[in-house]
């Protein structure tokens, strides 16, 4: 297994927002994991790349336990975090923004490489390579932070709310992107409020509840599970 977290526990300042957190990601696999706001996705999120230490459990990426490393050693080892609200570096460029992210050695080596990769994946991008990113549309700015994160060269690829505060219009092209990074055999996992959406690209779910982990199984399965379809589809 790639990526496995079991019984995952972590708090801010003392605050529990995590109580018991488990799941596990294939490679190759696209796994998301829903829940309403507060239920805990951003911050299982944080704790796997490290921006936040677990209180307890554990999280093991190819069968070598990861919680407590740096951020930038997991990094480092292939696992790259989109976050929630883009954090892009408003004053530096597209093309600049893009170069932060190939910051290890391993994701130097193919710099120009990705850079093309990501330029054909999003055109936009290569259009606006010298424009500063804070000048960029909601949807462009998502576009750069997911290829922020491709320019690590991850094996994982863990996106957290991309299509948060995005049109109609620019969620599917969004969502087109991945279901495009996914097909070329990148393993992801993906948090999202939009349900519908994300378990319909998904391999496998999970839902997250007040920070604990309270169903799992394959996207479809999901999508027509009655606790799903009443908490979340408002079916």
């Amino acid at each position: 297994m790639l990526l496995e977290v079991r019984h995952l526990a972590a708090s801010y300042d003392g605050v529990p927002a995590l109580h018991d957190v488990s799941f596990t990601v294939g490679e190759g696999e696209v796994v998301t994991i829903i829940g309403s706001n507060g239920a805990g996705k951003t911050t299982t999120i944080r704790t796997i790349s490290g921006q936040l230490r677990p209180d307890r459990g554990e999280i093991l990426f190819r069968g070598t336990r990861i919680d407590g490393l740096p951020a930038h050693r997991i990094a480092e080892m292939g696992i790259a975090h989109v976050p929630e609200g883009r954090r892009l570096f408003n004053r530096l460029t597209v093309l600049q923004n893009l170069l932060v992210g190939s910051f290890t050695r391993r994701a130097r080596a193919t710099e120009d490489a990705m850079l093309e990769r990501v330029f054909t994946l999003f055109p936009r991008l290569k259009e606006r390579a010298n424009q500063r990113a804070g000048t960029l549309s909601g949807g462009e700015q998502q576009m750069l932070a997911i290829g922020r994160g491709l320019m690590l060269q991850p094996v994982i690829l863990m996106l957290d709310e991309p299509s948060l505060g995005l049109a109609p219009m620019l969620v599917d092209e969004i969502f087109n992107t991945i279901r495009q990074i996914a097909r070329e055999g990148m393993t992801i996992l993906l948090v999202e409020q939009n349900v519908r959406e994300s378990l319909e690209l998904s391999d496998r779910a999970y839902v997250l509840q007040t920070g604990t982990t309270v169903a799992e199984g394959t996207g479809a399965e999901l999508l027509e599970s009655e606790m799903v379809r009443r908490a979340y589809l408002g079916l």
